[in-house]
């Protein structure tokens, strides 16, 4: 069986882990340590670069994968990026969650907007390349 490394900020839902399992055939699921969870979710918005940010987190999914495994980024858009290219070049399979959306909107007398969202997992969808 297969292993899904989770490079994002919450947990899995019983429908990501059945889906994992079912479409791919994951059995185990390794998250991101305390400390490495703080840095993703905290990437600088101010930096220039955020390659020395990453890094770790590469390290940790080199160390905790072997080729095959999939990977599963979602987070800061450049920091998502780095990741993914790292995953492709290691023989990773990088993956993210898509989702079903539905949102409320209630506007108060105060001029307060106050919207509920609800996101419903889908399917998990393999990162692509262009070339």
């Amino acid at each position: 069986m297969r292993k899904m490394l989770l490079v994002f900020s919450h947990q899995l839902t019983k429908d990501q882990m059945e889906d994992a399992f079912h479409t791919y055939g994951v059995g185990e699921f390794t998250y991101l340590p305390d400390d490495l969870k703080k840095v993703w979710a905290s990437i600088p918005p101010e930096a220039e670069s955020i390659r020395f940010c990453v890094e770790k987190i590469a390290e940790w999914i080199k160390q905790n994968s072997r080729k095959g495994d999939y990977v599963l980024l979602q987070g800061d858009f450049g920091a998502t990026f780095l990741l993914v290219d790292f995953c492709f070049e290691s023989g990773l399979i990088p993956v993210y969650s898509t989702t079903a959306r539905d949102a409320d909107e209630r506007t108060f007398t105060d001029g307060t907007v106050k919207v509920h969202r609800t996101f419903k997992h889908v399917r998990f969808r393999k990162y692509e390349r262009w070339k």
